[in-house]
């Protein structure tokens, strides 16, 4: 009975609207799931049944259409939408969100997976995990400098909490102020700063400003408490113009710098002074008016203990420290697919790679990828609520319309039994 194709399909119609609607339910289920992509089904025509083949026109006759019957429709495709999700600031530093088209690296049970998702938290080893799954961000460590070296391969992004700043000798010393003109020969003037040595002491480096017979000339000298010893450079001359920019600063003995042994076992210290440049008014001057000398700047540092940690749009995670420094610890690294339609999805909104989605490239955010890491944000649900329910009224009226294609196929069927009575 040729009638009783539509009654299959009609049940085709039945079963892919369910599943149409089973795709609505779970975007919907997952509107406020952190990271989460939304699903879209499409259906496509069933093989179609040839009643008559078509003719091509022949002598004085001509040809004729082919004669087909539809037998259905069917699933085309299920599709997974990565456009991007509104970005909502958390305060957690440790929060990221991606914004553009990358996904975070992340190892699970061995496995390398992929998510959207970037609720991170340290665990007890220091490593940066999704406290629900475990599993673990992957990414590039520094070494002890703070520089990622070439080639440096992904793994667990992990901070060590008891991980200290090395100690920076002092190398440049800046000075600024002024010296009176009006200061008769022997007038002093002078200077203190602290400086560090290789294993971060501190040491006391005061400089004494003499006015001389000469015009426009004062000697500088150098001096600090023991155990540390000036080595060489410790003394010399300065002379200004006559509008009381600097002129030039020199050292005694032709040095160019000022050396120290700090006694301690620490290494020398060579101190490059910096005093302004020839013929600006900046650094030491000397103008009328009382004397006064004072430190702007000085390069070293003591050793330091870890306080807090960032991550910037790059992807690098900074440690500061408590000496003042700041320090690369790592780096988030991101993953590209040519086709991340393509991804599978793993649960816990993790994706692992398919046959159609291509091998990842492992990006640097920002860098050699226009995707960027916002720390202290996560992405929320693409899902469209509106547009949902517009399809939920599609999805329910056409699994109506079959199921009255069912129904009235049934009445045939019940008209052609009651045809002998």
């Amino acid at each position: 009975m040729a009638f009783l194709r539509s009654l299959f399909a009609g049940v085709s119609g039945l079963r892919n609207h369910q599943l149409m609607m089973d795709v609505i339910g779970n975007n919907i289920a997952n509107i406020n799931t952190i990271g989460f992509k939304a699903g879209r089904a499409t259906f496509s025509e069933m093989f179609a049944q040839t009643l008559r083949s078509a003719t091509q026109p022949l002598g004085g006759n001509g040809g004729t259409n082919p004669v087909q019957v539809g037998l259905g429709m069917s699933v085309n495709t299920l599709d997974t939408l990565f456009t991007q999700g509104n970005i909502e600031a958390t305060g957690q530093s440790t929060d990221l969100a991606v914004q553009g088209s990358g996904f975070f690296v992340v190892q699970k049970n061995g496995r390398a997976l992929y998510t959207r998702v970037g609720t991170f938290q340290l665990d007890s080893n220091g490593k940066l995990v999704h406290p629900g799954t475990g599993a673990v961000l992957q990414g590039k460590l520094a070494d002890m400098t703070g520089s990622i070296p070439a080639g440096t391969k992904l793994e667990d992004l992990r901070v060590a909490l008891d991980k200290k700043s090395p100690a920076k000798s002092t190398t440049l010393v800046k000075f600024a102020g002024n010296l009176n003109a009006s200061a008769a020969a022997g007038n002093t003037a002078s200077a203190s700063v602290t400086v560090f040595d290789s294993l971060g002491n501190r040491q006391t480096l005061t400089l004494t400003f003499t006015k001389t017979a000469n015009p426009n000339e004062w000697t500088w000298t150098a001096s600090v408490p023991a155990p540390a010893t000036i080595t060489g450079g410790g003394s010399g001359t300065m002379t200004f113009n006559p509008d009381g920019t600097l002129n030039s600063f020199t050292y005694d003995a032709g040095a160019t710098s000022l050396e120290i042994d700090p006694g301690t076992g620490a290494s020398a210290l060579s101190i490059s002074l910096d005093t302004g440049s020839p013929g600006v008014f900046a650094g030491i001057t000397q103008t009328e008016g009382t004397s006064n000398i004072s430190p702007r700047e000085q390069d070293g540092y003591g050793s330091g203990s870890l306080t807090s940690i960032s991550i910037d749009q790059s992807g690098k995670l900074l440690g500061t420290f408590s000496n003042g420094t700041v320090l690369t610890l790592g780096q988030v690294m991101l993953a590209e697919f040519n086709n991340p339609g393509g991804l599978l999805r793993a649960g816990d909104n993790l994706y692992d790679i398919s046959g159609n989605s291509g091998i990842p490239a492992i990006v640097s955010p920002g860098e050699s990828s226009q995707s960027t890491i916002v720390s202290g944000a996560l992405e929320q649900s693409n899902v469209d609520l509106a547009d949902e329910f517009t399809r939920m009224i599609l999805a329910q009226r056409g699994f109506q319309s079959n199921a009255r294609v069912i129904t009235t196929s049934d009445e045939f069927l019940n008209e052609v039994v009651n045809l002998k009575r």
